[in-house]
C-alpha cells in the first residue's frame, strides 16, 4: 500500500483492454470508453490520452475507484504507479 498523500497516476493497455467498460462506471471521471469500444483514461481537461502509455495523475478523492476499477477489470489492463519513481502500486505489475 502506497502512503497518503502520494502522486500517483493511472494508465490502460488498450491491447489487453476487453471494453467491458467497468472501469469507466466506477470512475468516470478519469476513465472513458472511446469510439473503438476501448476504454482510455483521460485527464482534467476531459481530453482522452490516446497514445500507449499515456498516464494521468489519479485525483485523490478518486483513488478507491480506480482501485476498485483495477481489481475489477476482466482484462487486467489498469495501471497505477508512483509518479515519483513509476513503479505500479496496484494493477497486473504491482508487487
Amino acid at each position: 500500500m502506497s502512503g497518503t498523500g502520494e502522486a500517483l497516476e493511472v494508465w490502460i493497455d488498450q491491447d489487453l483492454c476487453t471494453g467491458d467498460g467497468i472501469c469507466a462506471q466506477y470512475a468516470p471521471e478519469v476513465f472513458e470508453l472511446d469510439i473503438d469500444g476501448l476504454a482510455y483514461v483521460k485527464g482534467e481537461d476531459d481530453e482522452l490520452r490516446q497514445q500507449p502509455g499515456e498516464s494521468v495523475p489519479v485525483p485523490l478523492t478518486l483513488l478507491q475507484d480506480v482501485i476498485d476499477s483495477v481489481r475489477d477489470c476482466p482484462g487486467d489492463c489498469i495501471h497505477v504507479r508512483r509518479a515519483a519513481d513509476r513503479v505500479e502500486v496496484y494493477g497486473p505489475e504491482a508487487e
